[in-house]
C-alpha cells in the first residue's frame, strides 16, 4: 500500500482521527502520532522520524486543521520525502485568532472547558448535514465523548499550538512545495473555524487542486471518513500514484514520536 502520514490537528491526539485512520486505512498504509514538541519544526520532526520509523523514503503527508500547518511546513523542507500533500480545513496564510479565543489561549486552564463547550453548537449545523439519522448523531457525539475521556488533550499545549498559527505566514512555505497537493474543504456555511473563501493556498502551491466535502464544515475527516478517504484515493490515482482498492487495514498508531505502537 501506499504510505500516507496523518497528522492530527491542534488538540494533538491522534486518538480523536480514529475514524479517519480506519477509513483511510482501507486504501493506504496509514501512519499517525500524537504531537509532541513546541513548534511546528519540532511537529514536522516528527513526520520525518515516523518514515524513519517505518523505513520509508517518501509518503503522501496529509494535515488536517493545525496539522495541515505541520505537513505544509514538512512537504516545502523535505520535498524529496513528500510524494503528495493534502492540507484540510488547514487555517490559511492570513488566518488569526479571534479575539475571543485570544483570551482563551492566554488561560487556557480557565477558558478551555468553556471552548470545548462551545463545540456541540460550533458543529450543530455538520452533523445535522453529516447524519440525517439522530441515532447516528448521538453515535457519534458518545464517541467524542469516549475519546476526551481517554485521551484528553492538554490544554496549555492546545493553546499554545493555536497560538504558533496566528503570527506565522505560511507563504514562503507554500512557495516552496513542489509536490502534487490537494486543499480540501467543508463547506463555507458550516465551517465556523477557517474561512473556506478566503483559503489562499491554490493560489500559492503550484498547480494544487481543491476539493470540497459536501455535507460537512470543519471536521469532515471524522463526519464522514469514508467519503474524505475515497477523495484522497482519487487524487493519490490522478497523480499517479495508484494506491491499489484493498480492504486490507494498514493502521500504524504511534503514540510517542519515536516509536512504532
Amino acid at each position: 500500500m501506499v504510505p500516507l502520514v496523518l497528522v492530527p490537528g491542534v488538540q494533538g491526539r491522534w486518538e480523536f482521527m480514529r475514524r479517519t485512520v480506519d477509513a483511510l486505512s482501507v486504501h493506504f498504509r496509514v501512519m499517525t502520532f500524537s504531537l509532541r514538541g513546541s513548534s511546528i519544526d519540532e511537529y514536522a520532526g516528527q513526520v520525518a522520524r515516523a518514515l524513519n520509523d517505518q523505513k520509508i523514503d517518501r509518503a503522501i503527508v496529509c494535515g488536517v486543521s493545525f496539522g495541515g500547518r505541520v505537513a505544509l511546513r514538512f512537504a516545502a523542507t523535505a520535498p524529496a520525502r513528500t510524494s503528495a500533500l493534502v492540507l484540510v480545513s488547514t487555517p490559511g496564510p492570513g488566518w488569526h485568532l479571534r479575539p475571543r479565543h485570544v483570551m482563551y489561549t492566554r488561560w487556557p486552564w480557565l477558558f478551555g472547558p468553556l471552548f470545548l463547550a462551545e463545540a456541540p453548537w460550533r458543529l450543530r449545523a455538520e452533523l445535522l448535514s453529516a447524519f440525517p439519522d439522530w441515532r447516528a448523531r448521538w453515535a457519534f457525539r458518545l464517541e467524542a465523548v469516549r475519546t476526551l475521556m481517554t485521551a484528553p488533550p492538554q490544554l496549555a499545549a492546545t493553546a499554545a499550538r493555536a497560538r504558533m498559527i496566528d503570527p506565522v505566514s505560511a507563504e514562503a512555505d507554500c512557495n516552496r512545495v513542489t509536490a502534487p497537493t490537494l486543499i480540501v474543504t467543508g463547506e463555507p456555511s458550516m465551517d465556523h473555524v477557517v474561512s473556506v473563501t478566503s483559503s489562499e493556498y491554490i493560489r500559492l502551491i503550484a498547480g494544487a487542486r481543491s476539493a470540497i466535502l459536501e455535507r460537512t464544515g470543519h471536521v469532515g475527516t471524522m463526519t464522514r471518513p469514508d467519503a474524505f478517504a475515497s477523495l484522497v484515493h482519487d487524487f493519490a490515482r490522478s497523480v499517479g500514484l495508484q494506491p491499489p482498492v484493498d480492504s486490507a487495514r494498514g493502521l500504524e498508531p504511534i503514540d510517542r514520536p519515536d516509536r512504532v505502537a
